[in-house]
């Protein structure tokens, strides 16, 4: 675990708004009625229960979490300009208690990209965020020397993630430091199109934020998975040509197309509301 990942809490925690991309609105963890779940949301269950049941004789107590509130202004396939235009302002007109900031990835992801400008960009974003926002916790890249689609980028996330660090230490940011969460390695944290993290995953990182919180979790989120049969050549390669067709393909056509999977999507939860 990251030495400055403990004690970092400014006090009690009654808001939460999360801003970045697919990883924070939760693709690839969807609830039992269909609608995206994912580390944030889930972090925020997690920061709820930390507050002190209302008095009942003083006021109903009509609301399990007390007065905690929660906006996910997340959307996928967003660029950090496009996060800094649109979540950032908004963010900053609710004015949480936390902001969650995770931003830059799909840039990475670019051809030609340059992780030394996005770092750049997302410096102004956290300086105007701090501004306004009791805490902003800001959030690293995954080490992604076991993803076959992203290891080729693993220099590009690296040098991003040591500018987010830096940032962070500027601005005295707790860091959710993905890099160094180990259990994300295993392919059971990832969901079937390889880019972004399954249920368990995203249940891993919401436990390693609260953590960065100074909030005690339920669970280790680097608890080691449990043993898992050896898989032969033929099943590696047949699930890596229905990952290539149902994935992959679609991915590129729409890069080629100029589309993004966020077109036409909004936040799925643009203000402070009860859980």
């Amino acid at each position: 675990m990251a030495d400055d990942s403990r004690n970092k809490l400014r006090g009690i925690i009654g808001s939460y708004a999360a801003i970045g991309d697919s990883f924070t609105e939760g693709v690839g963890d969807p609830g039992p009625d269909g609608r995206l779940v994912g580390w944030a949301d889930r972090l925020a269950v997690l920061l709820a229960d930390q507050l002190p049941i209302p008095d009942a004789a003083a006021e109903p107590v009509d609301d399990p979490h007390g007065h905690f509130r929660y906006a996910n202004l997340a959307v996928r396939g967003r660029l950090l300009d496009q996060i800094v235009e649109e979540q950032v302002p908004r963010a900053k007109e609710l004015a949480p208690d936390l902001v969650s900031f995770c931003a830059g990835g799909n840039d990475i992801l670019r051809p030609g990209s340059d992780p030394d400008d996005v770092a750049e960009r997302f410096e102004r974003a956290v300086a105007d965020l701090t501004q306004v926002v009791g805490t902003v916790m800001v959030t690293t890249g995954f080490d992604t020397r076991g993803i076959p689609v992203l290891r080729h980028l693993r220099g590009k996330i690296a040098t991003y993630t040591a500018h987010v660090r830096s940032i962070a230490d500027r601005y005295d940011c707790p860091v959710l430091d993905l890099w160094s969460l180990r259990s994300v390695q295993d392919r059971r944290a990832w969901d079937d199109d390889r880019l972004h993290l399954s249920a368990e995953g995203h249940t891993r990182v919401a436990l390693r934020a609260a953590q960065v919180l100074g909030i005690e979790v339920p669970a280790d989120p680097d608890q080691v998975w449990p043993p898992q049969a050896q898989r032969g050549t033929f099943e590696v390669r047949r699930d890596d040509i229905h990952w290539a067709r149902e994935y992959l393909v679609p991915w590129i056509g729409r890069r080629l197309r100029g589309e993004s999977s966020g077109d036409h999507v909004e936040a799925k939860r643009p203000d402070l509301l009860p859980l």
